[in-house]
């Protein structure tokens, strides 16, 4: 799965659009106050975390796209 589809799934499943933000696919104007993300990481891969109260706290970190976007729609869903 690459982001992409993994919006697709997202949306099937029904999950609000300002409960995640995905880089490049899904950034929800006016940006929500809270909600989780996938974006490339600084390090190479790809980091999920929770943005809250103006701030991106990393949870978890995957070599892989696919990988996180299973990662993202397992917490999700």
């Amino acid at each position: 799965m690459d982001v992409r589809e993994l919006h697709t799934a997202l949306r099937a499943a029904h999950v609000a659009d300002g409960y995640y933000w995905i880089e490049g696919v899904h950034e929800p104007v006016p940006t929500p106050p809270d909600f989780l993300y996938l974006r490339g990481s600084e390090r190479g891969g790809w980091e999920i975390g929770v943005f809250e109260r103006g701030s991106h706290h990393p949870v978890a970190r995957h070599v892989d796209e696919a990988a996180a976007c299973a990662d993202l729609l397992g917490r999700l869903t």
